[in-house]
């Protein structure tokens, strides 16, 4: 009789978050969240505004720690916030130069792929808002990071740059990558996960509890 190989091991998630509780001064925002991400998974994070999907992405990446509750992560993590932090009088090319020294992307090829080409010698102080957020975007694609969290991405796109955001990150979860991201349009990624945050605005203070 043959013998059967033994049963692979389940993968391991890129992420696992249990039981994640964060306070703003005496408010609770997040309360118990539970969630794990695997590779070539995106998850839209979803909720009214206040229910804390900021907080959670910031939380994840190390920004913040949580006041109870765990994040676990296997790999490195790039995250893009709402603010584009690019210096008003560098050069895009400039701007994006640490990044592009710290991680593993190309700056050519980067540049290219978000249409930032022929933006590369320009203060950023001349760029429009939704280039801007493209060269954020840059940032997360230098880094090289199978981990993306992605807070509003879309802001000040227009609907052929956010046809080419979802192909950039189609093509990153083919690679074995995985996103959370927060949006309020919709992307065009197929196989989506959602995980919706509840809001906690009514929510008794911690003294009163």
């Amino acid at each position: 009789m043959t013998p059967q190989p033994p049963p692979s091991a389940p993968p391991s998630p890129l992420l696992d978050v249990r039981d994640v509780t964060v306070f703003r001064g005496d408010r609770l925002v997040l309360d118990g969240v539970s969630l794990s991400l695997f590779s070539g998974d995106a998850m839209i994070l979803t909720g009214p505004n206040g229910a804390g999907k900021s907080t959670l992405l910031r939380t994840i990446s190390g920004l913040r720690k949580p006041d109870g509750g765990t994040v676990k992560r296997q790999t490195e993590l790039a995250w893009l916030g709402h603010q584009d932090a690019l210096k008003p009088g560098l050069t895009l090319t400039q701007n994006l130069a640490l990044a592009a020294k710290l991680g593993t992307g190309h700056m050519h090829e980067v540049l290219e792929t978000l249409d930032l080409t022929f933006l590369a010698d320009l203060p950023a102080r001349l760029l429009s808002s939704g280039q801007k957020r493209r060269a954020a975007f840059a940032r997360v694609m230098l880094s090289g990071a199978p981990l993306w969290l992605l807070d509003e991405p879309t802001v000040g796109l227009d609907v052929a740059s956010i046809e080419r955001l979802g192909a950039i990150m189609a093509e990153h979860r083919a690679k074995g990558g995985a996103m959370i991201v927060t949006t309020h349009v919709p992307l065009p990624l197929e196989n989506t996960r959602s995980h919706e945050l509840p809001s906690l605005a009514n929510a008794e203070p911690l003294w009163l509890s």
